[in-house]
């Protein structure tokens, strides 16, 4: 089986300490993602960028 190029990264909130797991390729996308999504703690959409 070949290994592919997706792997799992952990993004963080840039307001608070929420976090989840995504995946990303890292062929195709080799800066660091920043998305926005929502925060279950805030209760509103923030900014998440890819943590270490």
């Amino acid at each position: 089986m070949a290994k592919g190029a997706r792997e799992n990264i952990k993004m963080k909130s840039t307001e608070s300490n929420e976090c989840y797991w995504t995946t990303k390729n890292k062929r195709n996308v080799t800066e660091r993602i920043e998305l926005k999504k929502y925060d279950k703690s805030l209760k509103r959409h923030a900014v998440f960028k890819e943590a270490k």
